[in-house]
């Protein structure tokens, strides 16, 4: 069985053992009840999704009432001034490097986010639940606790984000609706596609708490910047051809992505483009290489040139850059996708390209 579905599989290469570009298979040769299963499917996923960052918020808030409330015992025991805020930011820090929210305006919103909630059980059921910046916005904007509770409240029935949570405040809500609390208590996960749940994944502290922010945040920049670059080629029209978007390429066990793949009508090769919103490493071209030799030998026609490769990067030191490329046969270029372009591309192939200029026009005028 599992060879028949090995075989049945698409794929944009010839068969070559180990080595697949799976394409998915036409909706209308699924079976009638997939759709439905697929949606269905989809909900739980995001469903899932949104219970676990839900799940890390809660700790991070939690985590920020605790170092609030013993920064208050510790200030009203010891009576320590605002100098200690500082010292702390500087502490942890060092401590823990890669974690960003303890900054010493955020450590004095921890102090005031403690007293204003003194009843961890309200902290713990309510306003764990919402996003921090939203906390902060009920600290800046209401000082009354009972009115602060009722907009917490409605943030999680309706799955408001900071911006709607904001208006709201401003515009009332609590005079024109009423004080009636309805099923507030019940409803404590907002709506999948809420302003809420969508402000709780972009929040920059909640990943970043958990270990995943960097790769979350690469992610999101990844793709604006990956569009803009696809947008930019295809509108160019110097015989660009976009073939895919996060290319899946299995190779052996293993699964790879090739961030954009395009095929070139007048310079008859393919182009592979890898964007990473980092410093240039060494490891990049090495990758960026194997992506081409595989295109190479399982995409390209017999009467095709060489793969080109485009590695764009948010910097890189133009030695290392030099003896990294050094050695390798396949034409790769490394660009800034903010500043200057190192390009070591073969003359041949510079005609045909996006101009340095273009490229970094357009990188700086849409990151």
């Amino acid at each position: 069985m599992k060879s028949k579905d090995k075989d049945d599989r698409k794929q944009r290469n010839e068969h070559k053992e180990g080595v697949v570009f799976p394409i998915s298979d036409s909706l209308k040769n699924m079976p009638q009840s997939y759709q439905s299963f697929i949606v269905e499917l989809k909900k739980q996923i995001k469903s899932e999704r949104l219970k676990t960052v839900l799940s890390a918020n809660q700790s991070m808030i939690i985590l920020y009432w605790k170092i609030g409330k013993s920064i208050l015992e510790q200030q009203k025991k010891q009576g320590w001034g605002a100098k200690i805020i500082d010292r702390m930011s500087f502490d942890i820090k060092e401590e823990f490097p890669s974690l960003s929210g303890f900054s010493p305006r955020n450590l004095k919103y921890m102090r005031k986010f403690a007293d204003a909630w003194p009843n961890f059980e309200i902290v713990q059921r309510t306003v764990a639940l919402i996003p921090w910046r939203s906390n902060i916005t009920l600290l800046d904007k209401l000082k009354d606790s009972d009115l602060r509770l009722w907009y917490a409240k409605k943030t999680i029935e309706n799955g408001f984000g900071k911006d709607m949570l904001v208006f709201q405040i401003e515009s009332e809500l609590h005079l024109r609706e009423g004080k009636t609390i309805n099923n507030f208590e019940q409803a404590l996960i907002p709506p999948l596609e809420s302003d809420m749940a969508s402000q709780v994944f972009k929040d920059p502290y909640i990943f970043n708490f958990v270990g995943n922010d960097k790769h979350i945040r690469e992610r999101e920049l990844e793709n604006s910047l990956i569009e803009h670059i696809q947008k930019f080629l295809l509108e160019l029209g110097q015989g660009f051809a976009f073939v895919g978007r996060q290319v899946h390429l299995e190779l052996g066990s293993k699964d790879f992505y090739l961030d954009l793949l395009f095929y070139h009508l007048n310079l008859r090769c393919y182009v592979v483009i890898e964007l990473k919103t980092g410093e240039f490493k060494p490891g990049f071209v090495s990758k960026l290489n194997m992506y081409q030799n595989v295109v190479n030998d399982t995409l390209k026609h017999p009467n095709d040139n060489p793969t080109i490769g485009l590695l764009l990067v948010k910097s890189k030191n133009r030695l290392v850059v030099e003896y990294s490329l050094s050695g390798f046969q396949n034409p790769i270029g490394v660009a800034n996708w903010e500043s200057e372009i190192v390009k070591s591309l073969p003359e041949e192939f510079k005609s045909g390209l996006p101009t340095i200029e273009q490229i970094e026009n357009e990188l700086e005028g849409k990151s």
